[in-house]
């Protein structure tokens, strides 16, 4: 097993499908796309293993591909069953399929079902890849040193809390915890709440507990990639993570989008990968032809703020950043999991490892408000005059993610949503 998922007919730009909805051209859901997630119709029901096309929800066991609704048994499946089963969810998608009078039955509108966590989430480990992130956070504290020796060098990450990952859509309660104070901490809700846009990178099939995954390798264990916000506590986060790291400032709540998009349907999104000119070159467990080759996602991604006035009075949620993947990231989805597996660590089916924060280098490209807002210092001002350093209660806080590029069909992630509530 070695390389990139490669660009097949399921990317014909082309291809229409007979889901009308799914035809057009800013849709996330295209036939070119067919993202898996979890749905039911009501919360009395077990989940069901769907593929979104346009604006609807194809049941798979009712359309006659799958047998079982064990969303890690699906994406552990073979790298050559999973094309299998792409190419004949595109088959019959497609607009003049003879599958179209039997899978018609099998479709629910997407605003009629509950979406859920896409998978199960095993376990979660959140690294630290965007580079811009973590230069401009490290300026608030180190100015003069903002990047550790070893950021360079290593992939940082830190083991999270899999059982506060919740589904869009799900509020948020504002967290408490002890925040530093003079003379001594104090216990309090956190008045510096934040977003952090990330993306999550989903296992497909594990390896065994002491056999690395090697870099050219790396990418048939992943199945698919997500939306995520690993919502923090800027306040408890300083004063508790040292020496051994983030906990109550992290593991109270992180959101994620409820389509898995696939390593497949991204195939015509790579970019080419490397660390810039004079920087230390990855040591060679880290480094492998496919990876420089095609190891980046060109991933469009944007961060969308409403306020509880803005809803009242009908506004829409506004931009307050956008981003872009390849640019922000300065370790690959397949250096990641070469890393956490080096050690002989076992992954397994279902385990999530976030992004970190992908921040652009450009004004508002800030994927946290720590970053928009200078540490607090300098409030953004939103369209119907508001301002925000952090989140206020009744904010919702939306990520957004595509990919567009010529000879290639628009492809999206759907949204990842959350609204705070008031502190218990």
């Amino acid at each position: 097993m070695s390389g990139t998922a490669a660009i097949d007919a399921t990317h014909d730009p082309a291809l229409a499908s007979w889901v009308e909805s799914a035809n057009t051209d800013d849709g996330d859901f295209t036939i070119q796309n067919l993202p898996f997630g979890r749905f039911r119709s009501n919360a009395n029901e077990d989940w069901r293993i769907g593929v979104a096309i346009g604006d609807q929800v194809l049941d798979l066991r009712l359309a006659g591909l799958i047998d079982h609704a064990d969303m890690h048994r699906l994406m552990a499946l073979p790298p050559a069953q999973r094309r299998a089963l792409r190419a004949a969810l595109s088959n019959g998608l497609q607009r003049g399929s003879a599958q179209e009078s039997a899978w018609r039955s099998a479709l629910r509108p997407m605003r009629s079902v509950e979406l859920g966590l896409p998978c199960p989430i095993r376990n979660y480990t959140d690294f630290y890849v965007g580079i811009h992130h973590a230069t401009a956070v490290g300026k608030l504290f180190r100015p003069d040193n903002p990047l550790l020796p070893n950021y360079k060098w290593v992939p940082i990450g830190y083991h999270g809390r899999a059982s506060s990952i919740i589904p869009s859509g799900q509020p948020v309660r504002r967290p408490r915890g002890q925040v530093a104070g003079d003379p001594a901490p104090r216990l309090a809700a956190t008045q510096r709440l934040d977003h952090e846009l990330e993306l999550g990178f989903l296992i497909g099939a594990g390896n065994a507990l002491g056999e690395p995954i090697t870099i050219d390798e790396a990418e048939q264990h992943l199945f698919g990639v997500t939306l995520f916000n690993d919502w923090s506590a800027r306040d408890v986060q300083p004063w508790e993570y040292q020496p051994l790291g983030p906990f109550l400032a992290k593991n109270f709540a992180s959101t994620v989008s409820p389509w898995i998009v696939t390593m497949e349907a991204l195939a015509p999104f790579r970019a080419s990968f490397a660390h810039p000119e004079g920087d230390p070159q990855p040591l060679p467990y880290l480094d492998g032809a496919a990876n420089r080759a095609a190891g980046a996602l060109d991933i469009q991604l944007e961060v969308r703020l409403q306020t509880a006035a803005m809803r009242e009075a009908g506004l829409p949620p506004t931009i307050i950043s956008r981003s872009n993947a390849a640019e922000a990231a300065y370790w690959t989805a397949a250096q990641l999991v070469a890393h956490h597996t080096v050690n002989g660590c076992n992954l397994q089916s279902g385990d999530l490892l976030g992004s970190g924060t992908l921040s652009g280098p450009r004004p508002g490209e800030s994927g946290s408000m720590l970053e928009l807002s200078a540490g607090g210092k300098q409030p953004i001002t939103l369209p119907n005059g508001e301002q925000r350093t952090f989140l206020e209660d009744g904010d919702t806080l939306i990520l957004a993610g595509h990919c567009e590029r010529a000879g290639a069909r628009r492809i999206g992630f759907g949204l990842c949503s959350g609204t705070v509530l008031p502190a218990a």
